[in-house]
């Protein structure tokens, strides 16, 4: 059975601790969101805007390789920039709030889920407090791989593609800042939650939904979403940057297939 508390909390009591918790989160949250702003110039100058500059790592890293081993596509290598305008007056000045809050959500999540958790424990069995710790260790790694998958790999790709693709000649290609952002945040977004899939699976596994006769089953079917998946996110419609986004996903695909029960 459950730990039982040494006397009865009442609904309002709950509410009350739930209350003090969502204050908290909120708070740093802030102070975060704060300390985000006041940098935000640099932080946009040096990692935000990075993957807009041809010095950015990863195409050095390609330009470099491409000289031994000519494997990768044409876009991949060679002088790269990206023309950022901004077309609505307001823009910068949301843009900087949205930002400073959206990186503090990143940097705080280990925070509010284990503010969340402190709510949940008391209804906890004590072998559920440990795995849950093991959880919360792993789904927090987890989720900053997937962030710098998105932004080390798939973004840069992503918007090395599209920044460079032409459909006249007559179309002088210049991204604006919203635009620019929008996918920047998606992309790195969606590689963290997709990184969470291990986990999801222990999860599942645990309260007896998963086993692990559903990934043997089903592999080939999920080779086909998961190229599918790939595609998607990447829209370039070469095997290399295809392959880049595939086989992270894919591994996680067996990683999960190992922490399920048999």
């Amino acid at each position: 059975m459950s730990e039982i508390a040494e006397s009865e909390m009442t609904f309002w009591d709950h509410l009350d601790d739930l209350r003090k918790i969502l204050f908290r989160i909120a708070a740093f949250i802030t102070i975060l969101s704060l300390l985000f702003f006041t940098y935000m110039t640099e932080i946009f100058d040096n990692v935000i805007l990075a993957p807009s500059r041809s010095n950015f790592f990863l195409y050095e890293w390609m330009n470099r390789m491409s000289t031994k081993y000519p494997v990768f596509p044409d876009f991949c290598v060679g002088k790269f920039q990206v023309k950022i305008i901004n077309i609505n007056l307001s823009s910068q000045f949301f843009i900087h709030m949205s930002t400073s809050l959206w990186l503090a959500l990143v940097a705080g999540f280990p925070f509010i889920i284990y503010q969340l958790f402190v709510f949940v424990k008391p209804a906890l069995y004590s072998h559920e407090r440990r795995n849950t710790g093991a959880a919360f260790f792993f789904g927090n790694i987890l989720f900053y791989m997937g962030i710098s998958v998105g932004y080390l790999m798939v973004f840069p790709l992503t918007l090395r593609f599209l920044a460079g693709y032409n459909l006249s000649s007559y179309i002088e290609n210049s991204v604006s800042l919203d635009s620019y952002m929008d996918s920047f945040l998606m992309l790195c977004f969606i590689m963290g939650l997709i990184f969470e899939l291990p986990l999801l699976s222990w999860l599942l596994s645990k309260l007896g939904i998963l086993k692990r006769s559903f990934f043997t089953k089903y592999r080939k079917h999920a080779i086909v979403t998961l190229l599918i998946t790939a595609a998607v996110i990447t829209p370039s419609g070469d095997a290399f940057t295809l392959m880049v986004v595939f086989l992270p996903i894919y591994m996680l695909w067996e990683i999960s297939a190992l922490v399920v029960k048999k």
